[in-house]
């Protein structure tokens, strides 16, 4: 039998209010300039990018990053404002936060030990954001998008208290398992794909 190899990535994933004000977003980007691709996944914050994995130990992939995801604590964050990186990417920013900064580094160093997964640049200069538009920008047009999103308010503050591990499917994201943040490993269920 072949080796089927699947993507993953892991993220905070919003719920409620917040998800629906940044899918918002990412909706009206494209609704007035045609721009889906980053409605191929959930508003988001990066906190592993895309990895590849055997897909016949995914069981095993969840229940590493359970641990790990047991001995960390939620935090809030506060999510305010629209950035951007060139004219590649526009996204709402993330106000700075140590919990976040420790997760991401902690995360990576795990990923990096337990999994062994190759430490990438993105591991390292860390730029938390939660992403409305990217790879279907056009730059000839880039500066028209970004004067629309500076018109729009994005204000709000979150709580999270999972990790969210998504996989691809069918060229989208889907979310695959959520796993509590500073909770003992359980069976509770919460495999969703």
């Amino acid at each position: 039998m072949a080796k089927i190899i699947g993507k993953y990535f892991i993220a905070l994933v919003p719920e409620g209010e917040v998800l629906k004000e940044a899918t918002k977003v990412k909706e009206d980007l494209m609704d007035k300039f045609g721009l889906k691709y980053a409605l191929k996944s959930p508003a988001h914050v990066t906190l592993k990018m895309p990895f590849s994995w055997n897909e016949a130990k995914e069981k095993d992939l969840i229940d590493r990053i359970r641990d790990f995801s047991s001995n960390n604590e939620s935090f809030n964050l506060h999510l305010k404002g629209f950035g951007k990186f060139g004219n590649r990417v526009i996204f709402i920013k993330v106000r700075p936060n140590p919990k976040l900064i420790f997760l991401q580094s902690s995360l990576a160093e795990f990923c990096k030990r337990e999994l062994k997964l190759v430490k990438e640049l993105s591991d390292s200069n860390y730029h938390p954001h939660m992403t409305v538009a990217f790879k279907d920008i056009k730059a000839k047009h880039f500066d028209e998008y970004w004067e629309y999103v500076n018109k729009l308010h994005f204000d709000q503050k979150v709580k999270f208290e999972k990790l969210v591990l998504l996989k691809r499917k069918e060229g989208r994201w889907y979310p695959l398992s959520e796993l509590a943040l500073g909770d003992k490993p359980k069976d509770d269920g919460a495999d969703l794909i």
